[in-house]
C-alpha cells in the first residue's frame, strides 16, 4: 500500500462551474416542473392578473368620459355620479385583484424555492467524497444562497412585472387602434421596439460583468471561510496579515468588476430614459394638434396622456426588471449545475439491502487510486473473520484511511472487490451498508448545536 488518502487529495477545483453554462432557457425549463405542481394556483393568479389590468386600463377611459361630460354648460347642473362611482370601483378592483394575485402565488414561489433547496441539499449529500474533498465550502454555500434568491426574483419579476406589462401593452394598443389614427400606434409601437431592442442588447453585453462578479464573490468568500476555519493554523504561523492581504486581493478584483457593472448600468438607464422621453413628447404633440384641429376632445388628450404614463412608467422598470431577471438566471446557473452534478457512487437499480450473517469482511485483489497517475492500493487481499479484532498499522501515507473509505463505499475500487458475508458492496444499498457499520472518527467532530444533539447524533 502506498500513499494515504490525505496525501492524495486532488488539487482544488471547481469542476461544477464548467458545467453551469447551461443557457437561460435550459434554466427556465428546469424550474418549470416545480411551478407546475401548483398549476391551479398559477392559473387563478393569472386570471386575477388579467382582471386587474383590464380594470387598470379602464380607469383612463372612464376619466376621459368624466372630463368630456364636465363641459361649461352642464358641469354646474349635472355631476356624472355613475361615472365617478365606476371610476372608484375600477381603482379598487385594480388593487384588489393585484393583491389577490400576490396572495395566490406566494405559496407557489416559496414552495418552489423550498423544494429546490431541499433537493440540492440531498443531492450534495449523495455526491461522492471525491466531490466534497474538491469543493470550496464558502463558494458552494454562496452559490446555493444566490441561486435560491434568484428563483424568487425570476418568478416574482416575470409573473408580477413583465407579464402584467405585456397584458397592459396589448390592451392599450387595442384601444389606440380602435379610437385614434394610426400615428399614435406607430409612435407607441416604434418606441416599444426600440426600447426593448436597446435594453436586450445592452443587458446581454452587461451579463458577463455579473457572472464575473459572482465568481469573484464566491472566491473571496471561499478565502474568508477557509481562513476562519483554519484559525489556529493562521495564528500558529503568524499569517494574519497574509490572509488579510489575500482576502483584499479578491475584494479588489470584485470591486473592479462591480464598478464596470455600475458604469454600464448608468449608460443603459440614460439610453432608456431618452427613448421614453422622445416617445412621450411625440405622442403629446400629436394629441395636442388633434385637440387644436377639433378632431380630439380634452378627454382624449387626458386619455392618451394617462395611457402613456401607464405604459412607460412600468416600461421604464421593465428595463430594470430584465436586468434583474438576467442576473437571477446567472445566479441560478450554478444552483441547477449542482443538481446536475453526477453522483459518482450510485446504488444499482433494485439493489437489495445488506444481509448480516456474521459480518465477515473480505478484500479481494483490490487496486485503487484517487488519481489515474497516483495509485494508492496494489492488489490488496485480506479477510477479517467474524468476532475478530484486527488492527491495520503502518506509516502515514500507507493507505489506512483509504481502506476505511472503501469499506464505507465512499469510493468504488478500481479493480477487485470488497464483500461482507459474501455480498459485494457494489450490489447492496449504501444506506444498509453504512447502517451496519459502527465508527469512532479519528477527528473530533462537533456540529454547531446543543451538547445533547451531538451526543445523540450517532
Amino acid at each position: 500500500m502506498r500513499h494515504s488518502a490525505s496525501a492524495a487529495l486532488p488539487a482544488p477545483a471547481e469542476r461544477h462551474v464548467a458545467r453551469t453554462r447551461r443557457g437561460d432557457w435550459n434554466t427556465i425549463r428546469t424550474l418549470l416542473p416545480y411551478l407546475w405542481e401548483y398549476r391551479g394556483r398559477v392559473f387563478a393568479a393569472m386570471t386575477c392578473l388579467v382582471v386587474a389590468k383590464v380594470a387598470n386600463v379602464g380607469v383612463p377611459v372612464l376619466l376621459k368620459e368624466i372630463v368630456d361630460a364636465l363641459d361649461r354648460t352642464t358641469a354646474a347642473l349635472v355631476v356624472p355620479l355613475a361615472l365617478l362611482v365606476a371610476y372608484g370601483a375600477l381603482r379598487l378592483a385594480t388593487t384588489l385583484f393585484t393583491e389577490l394575485r400576490e396572495f395566490l402565488f406566494a405559496k407557489v414561489t416559496q414552495r418552489a424555492v423550498r423544494n429546490i433547496a431541499v433537493e440540492v441539499f440531498r443531492h450534495l449529500h449523495a455526491l461522492s467524497l471525491r466531490f466534497h474533498l474538491q469543493r470550496q465550502t464558502g463558494g458552494l454555500t454562496r452559490d446555493v444562497e444566490r441561486g435560491q434568491r434568484g428563483i424568487s426574483t425570476l418568478v416574482s419579476f416575470t409573473l408580477f412585472s413583465i407579464l402584467p406589462t405585456l397584458v397592459e401593452i396589448a390592451l392599450v394598443s387595442g384601444i389606440l387602434v380602435a379610437r385614434y389614427d394610426w400615428t399614435f400606434m406607430a409612435i407607441t409601437a416604434g418606441a416599444l421596439l426600440i426600447y426593448i431592442a436597446f435594453t436586450v442588447l445592452v443587458t446581454e453585453w452587461r451579463t458577463h460583468f455579473r457572472r464575473t462578479m459572482n465568481e469573484l464573490d464566491s472566491k473571496a468568500n471561499t478565502r474568508a471561510i477557509d481562513s476562519l476555519l483554519n484559525y489556529e493554523t493562521v495564528k500558529y504561523f503568524g499569517n494574519e496579515e497574509w490572509e488579510a492581504r489575500r482576502y483584499d486581493e479578491s475584494l479588489q478584483r470584485y470591486e473592479k468588476a462591480a464598478v464596470k457593472s455600475q458604469t454600464s448600468l448608468s449608460a443603459l438607464n440614460i439610453g432608456q430614459s431618452a427613448i421614453i422621453a422622445i416617445a412621450v413628447t411625440l405622442i403629446m404633440w400629436r394629441a395636442t394638434v388633434g385637440v387644436v384641429n377639433g378632431t380630439m376632445t380634452l378627454g382624449d388628450l387626458v386619455l392618451v396622456n394617462a395611457f402613456m404614463i401607464q405604459l412607460y412608467i412600468p416600461l421604464n422598470f421593465l428595463g430594470v426588471i430584465y436586468r434583474e431577471i438576467k442576473q437571477a438566471l446567472a445566479d441560478m446557473e450554478r444552483l441547477f449545475g449542482l443538481i446536475e452534478e453526477n453522483a459518482e457512487i450510485k446504488d444499482k437499480p433494485g439493489a437489495p439491502e445488506l444481509e448480516m450473517r456474521g459480518a465477515e469482511v473480505r478484500f479481494a485483489h483490490v487496486d485503487f487510486s484517487y488519481e489515474a497517475n497516483r495509485q494508492i492500493l496494489f492488489n490488496v487481499s485480506f479477510a477479517i473473520a467474524p468476532g475478530r479484532t484486527v488492527a491495520v498499522v503502518g506509516p502515514s501515507g500507507s493507505g489506512k484511511t483509504t481502506l476505511a473509505r472503501l469499506l464505507y463505499r465512499f469510493y468504488d475500487v478500481g479493480s477487485g472487490g470488497i464483500a461482507i458475508d459474501g455480498q459485494d458492496l457494489r450490489d447492496v444499498t449504501q444506506a444498509s451498508l453504512r447502517a451496519a457499520i459502527g465508527i469512532v472518527p479519528q477527528d473530533t467532530v462537533l456540529f454547531n448545536d446543543t451538547i445533547e444533539y451531538n451526543i445523540a447524533y450517532g
